[in-house]
């Protein structure tokens, strides 16, 4: 005979359902992606600025936005349309390592003063005004998923020039000689668990352009170059831009596999089988290009 479950037990279950959903959904991912943040730096400290940079441009975070914007997409074209969107804020992120190159040099010539905090905020603010414009031209053109689909291919397609030509004269990419304090970690792994979780608010808010250029906020970036350029010096980070313009199209090529593979079979299968693609498809291209140029150059 079956049990008798009270009204009101039924009633807090659901409401219990209710309150961890949102954590699941998003401070699960967020939470992942604070831990990606502080290996990520690590990896280019010890490593150096080639295997490092391309090592920690590999898809990480952008994996459990996947996941999470499949789950919660209201349809799968607004999923579609976040994953295109992609490739175009990954375009910006290259735009803003290439930055790094460009701003210490320029501004160094003129002033040496707080040229760390100069470079970052130049950078940061070029990205948001970029980001703005792209986020309001969506609104006002309103693409159709195709039409996304090809403006990220159009992304990928640039990024991959710009990244061959960051690479093609090779820079100095040192390892570094110093270890890093704990706070600093930990300062890292916050600022991507705000990014992620931030994101992965958009997306549930219907927001899908804005949730996709949000995932890419380059905060992981932005802690490896700020952290390591106080730790190691300027040359670390700096070198480690070229290898990290090409190496991060692997996030690309996991959001545009996404939008194929995620509808036609199992989530954590498609996860998996999108990871290991952009990986043999980009990632290790890419080593093979950069080491490549750099025996030429020597």
């Amino acid at each position: 005979m079956p049990r008798f479950v009270p009204a009101s037990t039924i009633e807090s279950t659901n409401t219990l359902s209710t309150m961890l959903e949102p954590v699941l959904a998003v401070a699960l991912p967020a939470l992942f992606a604070g831990v990606v943040a502080v290996l990520a730096t690590v990896v280019v400290e010890r490593l150096g600025g080639v295997l490092g940079g391309i090592l920690s441009s590999i898809p990480t975070t952008v994996v459990p936005f996947a996941i999470g914007s499949y789950t919660r997409a209201a349809d799968i074209d607004d999923f579609r349309h976040a994953m295109a969107f992609v490739p175009i804020g990954i375009l910006l992120n290259a735009l803003y390592l290439v930055s790094w190159r460009i701003v210490p040099a320029t501004v160094g010539r003129w002033s040496r003063s707080h040229l760390l905090a100069k470079t970052t905020a130049i950078g940061l603010c070029a990205w948001l005004v970029c980001a703005t414009a792209i986020v309001v031209i969506d609104d006002l053109v309103d693409p159709t998923v195709e039409q996304a689909i090809v403006a990220g291919l159009i992304a990928c397609a640039t990024g991959a020039i710009l990244g061959c030509t960051m690479n093609w004269r090779p820079h100095p990419a040192p390892k570094g000689t110093r270890r890093v304090g704990p706070l600093v970690l930990a300062i890292r792994g916050i600022a991507a668990i705000f990014v992620i979780g931030n994101a992965l608010h958009l997306a549930r808010l219907g927001l899908p352009v804005a949730s996709g250029i949000a995932s890419v906020f380059p905060v992981i970036f932005t802690t490896i170059m700020v952290a390591t350029w106080i730790a190691q010096g300027p040359q670390v980070p700096t070198g480690a831009v070229g290898p990290m313009t090409l190496g991060t199209l692997a996030v690309s090529a996991y959001a545009l596999l996404a939008i194929w593979l995620f509808p036609l079979m199992n989530l954590a299968l498609a996860a998996t089988l999108c990871w290991f693609g952009s990986v043999f498809l980009v990632s290790i291209p890419t080593y093979a290009f950069v080491a490549h140029r750099r025996r030429v150059g020597r």
